[in-house]
């Protein structure tokens, strides 16, 4: 069978048996899927015709150590051959989960010192959420229930999550949110002590972020604000979860994004690069003296697991994987490569009349699209739907985000980038968008 004749008979397959996540039904049916991939190396995934792309969202933000590790697969192999799946409930345990767990409290921030394992991101959030509502039940406040997260954040898909999420049509997909969520300004702490006064810190269990907002629109805090934050929940016995399910594991340029900002997370919520995407998984990582609060005062079962929370061969994939992070030295290469990336798409500013604001941390970033560099004019239409489909004719994968009045290009390329990589993404990009503006 020829490769177009394959792919036609998958397209047919697709459209009618394949729902897609995050994808409009009607252009499923009309046109199939955008893109069958076959293969991938490094930073490069390739399509069923053998064409090639520099995947510069990391697939979902989260392959960090870059495709094509045989590594992942042999220890995969390994597990999946030695003892492949024991459940983790009633007392049940097996060493790769154990040592993942070990592994995650040496190189996270402070004290962070216990993990509670899950599948994926939204799994994370929504344990945290009830972790820490059983907490503050267990150390005799139930009433303290409601979890404070900011406006522009995403979370995640599931019920508790989606309602976390603080990106309107993710709301708007859905008839009924969970209750007990809690919307804030994303960039003004004084909103958070207003809304302490409003409620009650009787009431309210955590505050939850992303240190940097990602599927919103890669959106930095302002200077201070998470570290006035952090000394707001202290004030007001109000726990502090961190989502780093995109931020983790080095996408930033260190380990953590919260080491940026020189604070330490009650909660800390992992997913994405904890694997780079090679098997689900996720964890929830509490401090020691919630840890310790937990044992004293919740002697019974924790009524909370997922028949795949500890995985034996997942947990074995994330061990190689951190280890490849540290072994080759990814974090710093991140570091670099993404100040080398930054600069360059900093450049387009001046080779470009439409590029606004770039912003990065480490290999996480954003471009913003602009009428007028000087005021940061929008244009009517949103550009960046184009940008973006120019440059995958390209051959480079991005993302955009045109919530509110932004009109924004996000990236997280792999974390193994090297400097022809670099060159080859701003390239890319700028053709794109210099192809793009002579439209206007």
């Amino acid at each position: 069978m020829s490769n177009e004749a394959l792919r036609q008979e998958l397209v047919e397959l697709d459209k009618k048996h394949f729902i897609h996540p995050t994808s409009s039904l009607q252009e499923q049916q009309e046109k199939g899927p955008s893109i069958i991939f076959d293969r991938a190396e490094g930073v490069h995934v390739y399509d069923i015709n053998g064409k090639k792309y520099l995947e510069g969202m990391a697939s979902l933000w989260n392959v960090n150590i870059g495709y094509g590790r045989k590594e992942l697969a042999e220890v995969a192999k390994e597990q999946l051959e030695k003892c492949a799946y024991v459940n983790s409930f009633s007392g049940f345990s097996n060493e790769p989960a154990i040592r993942l767990a070990a592994k995650i409290a040496e190189i996270t921030p402070g004290d962070l010192n216990a993990v509670f394992f899950t599948s994926g991101g939204s799994e994370s959030n929504d344990s945290a959420y009830k972790l820490v509502r059983h907490y503050w039940k267990a150390k005799g406040k139930p009433e303290k229930t409601k979890i404070v997260a900011r406006k522009r954040a995403y979370h995640g898909v599931a019920s508790g999550s989606t309602s976390a999420t603080g990106i309107e049509p993710f709301h708007d997909f859905t008839t009924s949110l969970a209750p007990g969520f809690v919307h804030v300004d994303p960039d003004d702490p004084e909103a958070f002590r207003k809304l302490i006064e409003e409620e009650g810190a009787d009431t309210i269990a955590a505050f939850l972020t992303e240190p940097v907002q990602g599927a919103g629109g890669v959106n930095f805090p302002k200077e201070g604000y998470l570290q006035e934050i952090r000394k707001i929940c202290d004030e007001h016995d109000i726990l502090f979860i961190a989502d780093e399910v995109i931020n983790g594991f080095g996408r930033t340029g260190k380990m953590f994004a919260s080491e940026h900002f020189g604070i330490v997370p009650d909660v800390l919520l992992l997913a994405k690069g904890i694997s780079s995407g090679y098997i689900q998984l996720g964890a929830v990582v509490i401090r020691e003296k919630l840890h310790k609060d937990l044992i004293e005062h919740s002697p019974g079962v924790l009524m909370h697991g997922f028949t795949y929370s500890g995985h034996a061969t997942a947990c074995a994939v994330g061990l190689k994987n951190i280890e490849i992070l540290e072994n080759e030295n990814m974090v710093e290469n991140s570091r670099v490569m993404g100040d080398l990336l930054g600069e360059k798409l900093k450049e387009l500013q001046k080779e470009t009349d439409i590029v606004g604001e770039v912003r990065h941390l480490g290999l996480l970033g954003a471009v913003e699209i602009v009428k007028d560099q000087e005021t940061g004019e929008r244009f009517a239409e949103k550009l960046t739907p184009k940008i973006v489909a120019e440059a995958r004719e390209r051959g480079l994968i991005l993302r955009n985000v045109v919530y509110w009045e932004k009109d924004t290009i996000v990236y997280s390329p792999p974390l193994c980038m090297t400097e022809e990589d670099v060159n080859e993404f701003a390239s890319i990009l700028k053709e794109a968008i210099l192809e793009v503006q002579k439209s206007l």
